[in-house]
C-alpha cells in the first residue's frame, strides 16, 4: 500500500511533527510505503495563481501524481481558527483540482455534484486542538469536520474519512501526549492493515 502523509505545522518539534513521526514510522513497520511531506519544510507555495497556470512549479506537480496514486492519505495539522492553517489550504487548492482529484460529466458547466478522481479509498486526518470538546461542539459545531467529510474528500472519491482531534494541548502533560501518539499508530494499524 502506498499512503501519502502530509503534514501542516510551521514550529520545528511541535507534537503535530511528533504525531507525523511516528505515523511515518507505523506506516513502515506495517510494510508499507509513504511519501511524506512537510509543507512548511519544502516551503510549499500556498498562493495559487491563475496566470501561471501553465507553468506550475515541479511540488504541485509532485503532489499531484502522488495523490493520484496513493491508496491511503493522512493530513496532519493544528485546528487554527476553525480552519487548517493557510499553507493545508493553498495545498488544497492547488493540489486536489479538477481533473486530479475530480471531473465534471462533459455536459455539466461545473455546477453539478462532481465525480471523485482519487484512487484513496481511506484518509486519516489528525488535528490538534486548543479548543475544549463541548465548546467545540456547542459554540462552532466543529467546522473541520465538516470540512474534511463533506466538503473537500468526499467528492474527490474517499468515502472513508477517519478524523481525530487531540485536546488540549495547551495543557496537556507528558502523559497525555504519549496516549495520543500510541492513539494515533493504533489508528493507523486499524484504518491501513
Amino acid at each position: 500500500m502506498q499512503i501519502m502523509l502530509i503534514l501542516a505545522h510551521p514550529k520545528k518539534g511541535s507534537f503535530n511533527h511528533a504525531i507525523a513521526e511516528r505515523i511515518h514510522a507505523c506506516i513502515h513497520q506495517l510494510g508499507h510505503s509513504v511519501w511524506s511531506h512537510d509543507l512548511y519544510e519544502e516551503n510549499f507555495d500556498a498562493v495559487y495563481r491563475f496566470d501561471h497556470a501553465d507553468q506550475e512549479d515541479v511540488l504541485v506537480q509532485l503532489h499531484r501524481e502522488q495523490i493520484r496514486r496513493c491508496d491511503g492519505l493522512i493530513i496532519v495539522h493544528p485546528n487554527w481558527w476553525g480552519q487548517p492553517p493557510a499553507i493545508l489550504k493553498g495545498w488544497m487548492d492547488q493540489v486536489l483540482v479538477e481533473d486530479v482529484a475530480y471531473g465534471f460529466d462533459p455536459d455539466d458547466n461545473g455546477s453539478g455534484v462532481p465525480t471523485g478522481l482519487l484512487h484513496a479509498e481511506q484518509a486519516l486526518i489528525i488535528n490538534t486542538s486548543n479548543t475544549p470538546l463541548e465548546r467545540e461542539q456547542s459554540v462552532f459545531q466543529d467546522p473541520l469536520e465538516m470540512i474534511w467529510k463533506n466538503c473537500v474528500l468526499y467528492y474527490c472519491g474517499i468515502k472513508n474519512v477517519e478524523r481525530k482531534v487531540f485536546r488540549v494541548i495547551a495543557d496537556s502533560t507528558y502523559e497525555d501526549r504519549t496516549a495520543w501518539l500510541a492513539e494515533a499508530e493504533n489508528l493507523v494499524q486499524q484504518y491501513f492493515k
